[in-house]
């Protein structure tokens, strides 16, 4: 006998199916300081990646010393994909991808890397490709099969879908699976995911995409902006970050199209504020000062930080601003950023200014230039060259 209850108590496929997994959740113990890697997508889009590129990015990223300092992830963005097969199955593009997945994941295996993969939580993907809706459990069983490590999950062509819901039943057909795989939210902050997302994903992106083309600001693009419009976002959001769950303003574009001042900029904002470090350039032929930016270990070691804080604006002038980020140890990050054309010139009185447990004497060190250039007692006259950073780290003096 069918019985017609009303509207209110009837559920959906997508409820009952979380139902089902009620007691699924993330994976733990993934993404304890914010995730590092490469992704395929700001250099070569859907019509430039391969098996073989992949597999170079991988080699490069070994012999040009990223893995050294932290850099672990490989991902492929969009465009592998082209259908789905009789039995629901998503479909690899042979001509790009000959030896399939697994192969290709087993190649970054072999080199203690680790293993990224794309698809979108609705009908398609942004390049139009085949998505997940309908199909999460068949592509999470995909992924386990290849023993994939990181799953970023975009938000085109879901007109009509919650992204709670969306993003919950990934995580849960993930989590079915059994393979720990780091999700990666990519809903461009729409639905506010910091809001909700500490128990669904390990990152979350809170903005539009930044432009491939590196620039700084002022300008749009489609949905593409500056890198510094971006770091505007972030403001306030600190209190939703920490180990397992970090606010994500997008992939770096250090060495695409940027010239250096601004590349150590961006890299700079970035570390201050525990972002996820994925950059997307051309590891094989990057030039010498776009793999030092990349590589400096005293810079990434401030986004790495155990303590897990995401750094936060205390002094705002416009166009010069000053962030500060907690580190272990009772240690300060400070960073002074001029966004303008011009030279900033400026005095800093340490007491003068509004750091957050800021108590006795700190000795400083300027880390760019990686030297101790004396102690918060002193009163240090400096200039912040346009469009750039001067990065501190203050630690207690005993």
């Amino acid at each position: 006998m069918l019985i017609n209850y009303p509207m209110k108590y009837k559920l959906t496929l997508l409820s009952l199916l979380i139902l089902c997994y009620a007691q699924a959740q993330k994976f733990e113990n993934l993404a304890l300081t914010p995730p590092m890697g490469w992704n395929s997508w700001n250099t070569f889009k859907c019509d430039g990646i391969n098996e073989n590129v992949i597999r170079e990015m991988a080699d490069t990223m070994v012999s040009k010393g990223l893995k050294a300092v932290g850099y672990e992830y490989i991902i492929i963005d969009d465009c592998w994909q082209i259908g789905r097969d009789e039995n629901g199955y998503i479909i690899i593009d042979k001509e790009k991808f000959p030896s399939g997945m697994k192969a290709l994941a087993d190649y970054i295996h072999s080199k203690d890397l680790k293993f990224g993969i794309y698809s979108d939580a609705g009908t398609h993907t942004c390049g139009g490709r085949p998505g997940s809706k309908n199909f999460e459990l068949k592509d999470a069983e995909k992924y386990a099969e290849w023993e994939v490590d990181y799953l970023k999950y975009d938000w085109c062509n879901s007109e009509g879908q919650d992204a709670i819901d969306s993003y919950t039943l990934m995580r849960d057909a993930l989590y079915k699976n059994k393979r720990p795989i780091l999700f990666s939210i990519c809903e461009w902050g729409i639905n506010k995911p910091w809001e909700w997302a500490k128990d669904v994903g390990h990152i979350w992106r809170t903005t539009y995409d930044i432009s491939f083309d590196g620039r700084f600001d002022g300008d749009r693009w489609g949905n593409q902006i500056g890198w510094s419009d971006l770091i505007d976002k972030q403001v306030g959001l600190e209190k939703f970050a920490g180990p397992g769950h970090w606010n994500d303003p997008d992939m770096l574009a250090v060495g695409i199209g940027m010239p250096v001042n601004e590349s150590r900029a961006h890299f700079t904002m970035w570390c201050m504020l525990a972002a996820p470090l994925m950059t997307g350039n051309d590891l094989r032929n990057m030039a010498v000062e776009t793999q030092e930016i990349l590589t400096n270990k005293n810079v990434i070691a401030i986004d790495q930080d155990k303590f897990g804080k995401q750094g936060f604006k205390i002094h705002d002038d416009g166009h010069f601003e000053i962030w500060q980020k907690p580190l272990s140890n009772g240690e300060i990050a400070i960073c002074l950023f001029n966004r303008d054309t011009d030279i900033k010139e400026f005095t800093i009185n340490w007491e003068d200014l509004k750091i957050k447990l800021f108590n006795g004497k700190y000795s400083i060190t300027d880390i760019w230039k990686d030297e101790t250039i004396g102690n918060t007692e002193d009163i240090i006259n400096l200039q912040v060259p346009k469009r750039d950073v001067v990065l501190f780290k203050l630690t207690p003096i005993q």
